[in-house]
Protein backbone atom coordinates (compact mmCIF):
# COMPACT_ATOMS: atom_id res chain seq x y z
CA UNK A 1 0.00 0.00 0.00
CA UNK A 2 1.48 3.27 -1.10
CA UNK A 3 1.43 6.42 0.97
CA UNK A 4 -0.34 8.29 -1.37
CA UNK A 5 -3.88 5.27 -0.88
CA UNK A 6 -2.81 5.83 2.77
CA UNK A 7 -3.77 9.87 2.57
CA UNK A 8 -6.59 8.95 0.68
CA UNK A 9 -8.09 5.85 2.93
CA UNK A 10 -7.22 8.42 6.21
CA UNK A 11 -9.91 10.44 5.03
CA UNK A 12 -10.49 14.03 5.92
CA UNK A 13 -11.35 17.20 3.63
CA UNK A 14 -7.58 17.29 2.58
CA UNK A 15 -6.72 13.33 2.53
CA UNK A 16 -6.79 13.53 -1.70
CA UNK A 17 -5.10 16.79 -1.64
CA UNK A 18 -2.19 15.42 0.22
CA UNK A 19 -2.12 12.38 -1.54
CA UNK A 20 -1.73 14.47 -4.72
CA UNK A 21 1.46 15.85 -3.31
CA UNK A 22 2.90 13.53 -2.22
CA UNK A 23 2.62 11.51 -6.26
CA UNK A 24 3.71 14.98 -7.52
CA UNK A 25 6.51 15.57 -5.41
CA UNK A 26 7.70 12.97 -3.79
CA UNK A 27 7.38 9.91 -5.69
CA UNK A 28 10.24 8.85 -7.60
CA UNK A 29 12.05 12.33 -5.52
CA UNK A 30 10.89 14.70 -8.10
CA UNK A 31 11.28 17.29 -5.47
CA UNK A 32 15.19 16.75 -5.63
CA UNK A 33 14.46 18.41 -9.22
CA UNK A 34 12.98 21.47 -7.57
CA UNK A 35 15.69 21.92 -4.59
CA UNK A 36 18.87 21.52 -8.24
CA UNK A 37 16.57 24.15 -9.79
CA UNK A 38 16.69 26.60 -6.68
CA UNK A 39 20.17 26.03 -6.51
CA UNK A 40 20.82 26.74 -10.00
CA UNK A 41 18.13 29.87 -9.90
CA UNK A 42 20.58 31.01 -6.71
CA UNK A 43 23.75 30.38 -8.79
CA UNK A 44 22.43 32.16 -11.41
CA UNK A 45 21.24 35.37 -10.26
CA UNK A 46 24.28 35.84 -8.40
CA UNK A 47 27.11 35.12 -10.94
CA UNK A 48 25.27 36.82 -13.18
CA UNK A 49 24.79 40.13 -10.45
CA UNK A 50 28.27 39.77 -10.16
CA UNK A 51 29.72 40.28 -13.84
CA UNK A 52 26.66 42.97 -14.13
CA UNK A 53 28.40 44.95 -11.82
CA UNK A 54 32.04 44.46 -13.07
CA UNK A 55 30.54 45.51 -16.59
CA UNK A 56 28.22 48.57 -15.32
CA UNK A 57 31.02 49.80 -13.29
CA UNK A 58 33.84 49.74 -16.34
CA UNK A 59 31.00 51.26 -18.59
CA UNK A 60 29.94 53.97 -16.46
CA UNK A 61 33.08 54.96 -15.90
CA UNK A 62 34.34 55.46 -19.10
CA UNK A 63 31.23 56.98 -20.55
CA UNK A 64 31.92 59.62 -17.24
CA UNK A 65 35.48 59.93 -17.76
CA UNK A 66 34.51 60.94 -21.49
CA UNK A 67 32.42 63.70 -21.32
CA UNK A 68 36.26 65.54 -20.09
CA UNK A 69 38.71 63.32 -22.32
CA UNK A 70 38.54 63.43 -26.08
CA UNK A 71 40.93 60.29 -26.28
CA UNK A 72 37.95 58.31 -24.40
CA UNK A 73 35.71 58.94 -27.08
CA UNK A 74 36.09 56.08 -29.24
CA UNK A 75 36.01 53.72 -26.36
CA UNK A 76 32.32 56.00 -25.18
CA UNK A 77 31.30 55.12 -28.32
CA UNK A 78 31.62 51.15 -28.24
CA UNK A 79 29.96 51.35 -24.40
CA UNK A 80 26.95 52.97 -26.42
CA UNK A 81 26.60 50.69 -29.17
CA UNK A 82 27.01 47.64 -26.55
CA UNK A 83 24.43 49.48 -24.35
CA UNK A 84 22.52 49.73 -27.62
CA UNK A 85 22.19 46.56 -28.72
CA UNK A 86 21.80 44.68 -25.47
CA UNK A 87 18.77 46.65 -24.50
CA UNK A 88 17.62 46.44 -27.71
CA UNK A 89 17.65 42.47 -28.25
CA UNK A 90 15.08 40.62 -26.03
CA UNK A 91 16.75 38.51 -22.99
CA UNK A 92 15.76 34.97 -24.83
CA UNK A 93 17.48 35.83 -27.97
CA UNK A 94 20.62 37.23 -26.04
CA UNK A 95 20.57 33.57 -24.36
CA UNK A 96 20.27 31.72 -27.28
CA UNK A 97 22.84 33.37 -29.17
CA UNK A 98 25.40 33.11 -26.06
CA UNK A 99 24.36 29.20 -26.02
CA UNK A 100 24.11 28.00 -29.56
CA UNK A 101 26.41 30.51 -31.36
CA UNK A 102 28.92 32.04 -29.21
CA UNK A 103 29.82 29.08 -27.20
CA UNK A 104 28.53 26.46 -28.96
CA UNK A 105 31.19 24.12 -28.05
CA UNK A 106 30.09 24.43 -24.40
CA UNK A 107 29.21 21.33 -22.52
CA UNK A 108 28.04 22.98 -19.41
CA UNK A 109 24.76 25.70 -19.82
CA UNK A 110 25.33 27.06 -16.53
CA UNK A 111 28.28 28.99 -17.26
CA UNK A 112 27.01 30.34 -20.33
CA UNK A 113 23.54 31.35 -19.05
CA UNK A 114 25.64 33.07 -15.92
CA UNK A 115 27.66 35.30 -18.96
CA UNK A 116 24.43 35.69 -20.90
CA UNK A 117 22.75 37.26 -18.35
CA UNK A 118 25.36 39.12 -16.63
CA UNK A 119 26.40 41.00 -19.73
CA UNK A 120 22.74 41.74 -20.28
CA UNK A 121 22.53 42.97 -16.68
CA UNK A 122 25.61 45.06 -17.29
CA UNK A 123 23.62 47.34 -19.55
CA UNK A 124 21.02 47.90 -17.40
CA UNK A 125 23.90 48.57 -14.25
CA UNK A 126 25.87 50.65 -16.24
CA UNK A 127 23.61 53.41 -15.90
CA UNK A 128 22.77 52.86 -12.42
CA UNK A 129 25.65 53.45 -11.81
CA UNK A 130 26.57 56.58 -13.62
CA UNK A 131 23.34 58.10 -12.53
CA UNK A 132 24.54 57.23 -8.57
CA UNK A 133 28.14 59.15 -9.98
CA UNK A 134 25.95 61.80 -11.42
CA UNK A 135 24.70 62.14 -8.06
CA UNK A 136 27.77 63.06 -6.29
CA UNK A 137 28.83 66.46 -6.20
CA UNK A 138 31.07 67.66 -8.98
CA UNK A 139 33.04 69.27 -6.96
CA UNK A 140 34.50 66.15 -5.33
CA UNK A 141 36.36 65.89 -8.84
CA UNK A 142 38.21 69.03 -8.31
CA UNK A 143 38.55 68.27 -5.20
CA UNK A 144 40.41 65.04 -5.66
CA UNK A 145 42.79 67.00 -8.77
CA UNK A 146 43.93 69.04 -6.10
CA UNK A 147 45.09 66.35 -4.07
CA UNK A 148 47.42 65.15 -7.11
CA UNK A 149 45.26 62.03 -7.82
CA UNK A 150 44.15 61.66 -11.40
CA UNK A 151 40.72 61.37 -12.66
CA UNK A 152 40.84 57.83 -12.83
CA UNK A 153 42.39 57.60 -9.39
CA UNK A 154 40.07 60.38 -8.13
CA UNK A 155 36.70 58.31 -9.32
CA UNK A 156 38.01 54.57 -7.83
CA UNK A 157 38.73 56.55 -4.04
CA UNK A 158 36.33 59.25 -3.83
CA UNK A 159 33.30 59.05 -6.21
CA UNK A 160 32.80 55.90 -6.37
CA UNK A 161 32.58 54.92 -2.60
CA UNK A 162 29.92 57.77 -2.84
CA UNK A 163 28.35 56.66 -5.15
CA UNK A 164 27.91 53.17 -3.90
CA UNK A 165 25.18 55.01 -1.42
CA UNK A 166 23.47 56.37 -4.10
CA UNK A 167 22.50 52.91 -5.87
CA UNK A 168 22.82 49.97 -3.76
CA UNK A 169 18.29 50.16 -3.28
CA UNK A 170 18.53 50.42 -7.20
CA UNK A 171 20.79 47.40 -7.63
CA UNK A 172 18.99 45.43 -5.26
CA UNK A 173 16.10 46.11 -7.28
CA UNK A 174 17.91 44.78 -10.28
CA UNK A 175 18.62 41.80 -8.17
CA UNK A 176 15.21 41.15 -7.91
CA UNK A 177 14.18 41.93 -11.48
CA UNK A 178 17.29 39.15 -12.95
CA UNK A 179 16.07 36.74 -10.17
CA UNK A 180 12.82 36.82 -12.15
CA UNK A 181 14.79 37.05 -15.09
CA UNK A 182 16.52 33.54 -15.05
CA UNK A 183 13.65 31.23 -15.17
CA UNK A 184 13.87 31.83 -19.58
CA UNK A 185 17.28 29.32 -18.79
CA UNK A 186 15.48 26.75 -19.70
CA UNK A 187 15.48 27.63 -22.94
CA UNK A 188 18.71 26.06 -22.96
CA UNK A 189 18.22 22.86 -21.28
CA UNK A 190 19.22 23.86 -17.83
CA UNK A 191 17.27 22.83 -14.75
CA UNK A 192 16.42 26.02 -13.45
CA UNK A 193 13.16 26.72 -10.62
CA UNK A 194 11.24 26.93 -13.63
CA UNK A 195 12.07 24.57 -15.59
CA UNK A 196 12.04 22.08 -12.79
CA UNK A 197 8.56 22.47 -12.43
CA UNK A 198 7.63 22.01 -16.10
CA UNK A 199 9.74 19.10 -15.94
CA UNK A 200 7.66 17.70 -13.19
CA UNK A 201 4.85 18.82 -14.16
CA UNK A 202 5.23 17.44 -17.66
CA UNK A 203 5.50 13.49 -15.67
CA UNK A 204 2.41 14.42 -13.08
CA UNK A 205 0.27 16.49 -15.49
CA UNK A 206 -0.08 18.50 -11.63
CA UNK A 207 -0.02 21.65 -13.30
CA UNK A 208 -1.97 23.57 -10.61
CA UNK A 209 0.57 21.91 -7.09
CA UNK A 210 3.70 22.50 -9.51
CA UNK A 211 3.37 25.55 -10.90
CA UNK A 212 2.12 27.04 -7.81
CA UNK A 213 4.94 25.93 -5.86
CA UNK A 214 7.09 27.54 -8.67
CA UNK A 215 5.39 30.81 -8.26
CA UNK A 216 5.21 30.62 -4.25
CA UNK A 217 9.32 30.24 -4.01
CA UNK A 218 9.83 32.73 -6.34
CA UNK A 219 7.63 35.42 -4.36
CA UNK A 220 9.01 33.92 -1.36
CA UNK A 221 12.44 35.31 -2.19
CA UNK A 222 11.61 38.76 -3.55
CA UNK A 223 9.73 38.83 -0.46
CA UNK A 224 12.72 38.56 1.48
CA UNK A 225 14.66 40.47 -0.76
CA UNK A 226 12.40 43.24 -0.74
CA UNK A 227 12.29 43.21 3.38
CA UNK A 228 16.30 43.31 3.10
CA UNK A 229 16.15 46.63 0.43
CA UNK A 230 13.69 48.15 3.24
CA UNK A 231 16.04 47.63 5.84
CA UNK A 232 19.16 49.08 3.82
CA UNK A 233 16.77 52.58 2.70
CA UNK A 234 15.93 53.11 6.51
CA UNK A 235 19.80 52.88 7.06
CA UNK A 236 20.92 55.31 3.96
CA UNK A 237 18.31 57.49 5.52
CA UNK A 238 19.65 57.42 8.34
CA UNK A 239 23.09 58.21 7.52
CA UNK A 240 21.52 60.81 5.97
CA UNK A 241 20.16 62.58 8.85
CA UNK A 242 23.49 62.54 10.64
Amino acid sequence: MTLSSLFLAAGGPYAAWFAKLHETFIVNDRYKLLIEGFRNTIILTLGALAIGLVIGTIVAVIKYLAEDAPSLRWAAFLCDVYLTVIRGVPMVVQLLIFYYIIFSHAKDGIPVAIVAFGVNSGAYMAELIRSGINAVDSGQMEAGRSLGMNRLQTMRVIILPQAIRYILPAIFNELIALLKETSIAGYVAEIDLTRAGNLIRNNTYDAINTLFLVALVYLTMVIILEQILKKLERRLRKGDKR
